[in-house]
Order: C-alpha cells, then structure tokens, then sequence
C-alpha cells in the first residue's frame, strides 16, 4: 500500500487532516517535523539557528528517505520538502496531494498559530511578505510532484476527497 504524502505551505491543514485521513483509512499517521523533532532533539528552529538550512534540508530528506521505506503511511510532510528533486522523486513513489491555500489566508493563520514563534523565519521579510514569496516560489514544485491539488474546504470533505483520490489511484496501480 503506497504511502500518502501531505504537502504545501506550512500551517495549511495537513497535520489536522492528515490525523483525520489516517483514522479513515485505518493508517498510521506520521509528521515529518514532528520526526525530525524526535529524532534531533531540537526543534527545527533551533536546528536552523545553530547549523542553518542546509544542515536541515539534509536531515529532513533523511526523515523522509526513512518514511520512504515502510508503507501504508499518511504523511504529513514539511512545507520545504520539495524543494529538492530528491525528495520530489520519493514523493513520485506514493500518492502525493498539495493542499493549495490562498497566501492571504495562509498569512492571517500564521499570524494566529500560537507555534509561529517556533518556526524560523525563510526570508526575513514580513510574515505576509514571506508566505506570497514563498507561495510563489514553491507552487510549481507543490503542483509538479503532486498527484492530486485540493483547496481549501472542511476538513471533512478533504478527508474524504483524498481518500476517493486514493481508492482511485489504487485501482488503476
């Protein structure tokens, strides 16, 4: 059973519909930061602070190389995952969908996530500068590995939207 790879900006619902996904489909659940997290023991802006982004981006292919290797999962990866092509490829492997989310929206729930505090700045600009620089730079890589783009809706109908997406894709596999 291939795994389901959740990707997009961060804070723009894959953890709390990757949850709810995994309990639908009766799968585990794993969160790429949260892995890192567990596995460093550093949280990913002390991690950045104290060895930078590459160091990083390399521990974090690492946790996704590790995923890669079971199966049945629903994962939810973080926001910079696809920014190199190896990961792209894993995610290739599996189902992969982009949660595409209006950076207007995505700007004003960072700005209520109490964890935005934790999360390292990617360009130093303003929060809303940030998330449109980083939308745009990253939505063709979102859009190149993903095999199925959903928006914004209900938890519960993406759930379910993902999950017929899924049941499709295995037909056809």
């Amino acid at each position: 059973m291939k795994n389901i790879y959740l990707t997009g900006p961060r804070a723009c619902g894959k953890t709390t519909v990757g949850k709810m996904l995994a309990e639908y489909l009766k799968r585990p659940f794993v969160d790429t930061d949260q892995v890192f997290v567990e596995k460093h023991g550093q949280s990913i802006a002390e991690c950045v602070d104290a060895e930078g982004w590459d160091v990083f981006r390399n521990r974090e292919a690492a946790v996704l190389r590790e995923l890669a290797g079971r199966q049945g999962l629903v994962v939810a990866c973080g926001g910079g995952i696809v920014l190199r092509e190896e990961n792209r490829k894993i995610l290739a492997r599996g189902m992969t969908v982009y949660f595409d989310i209006d950076a207007d929206e995505l700007a004003q729930r960072l700005e209520n996530d109490p964890l935005e505090a934790q999360r390292p700045s990617l360009t130093g600009k303003s929060l809303a500068e940030e998330v449109r620089d980083v939308l745009k730079r990253r939505d063709p890589m979102y859009r190149e590995s993903a095999h199925v783009v959903i928006t914004k809706d209900l938890p519960e109908f993406m759930v379910r939207t993902i999950a017929r997406s899924a049941e499709r894709l295995t037909e056809k596999t």
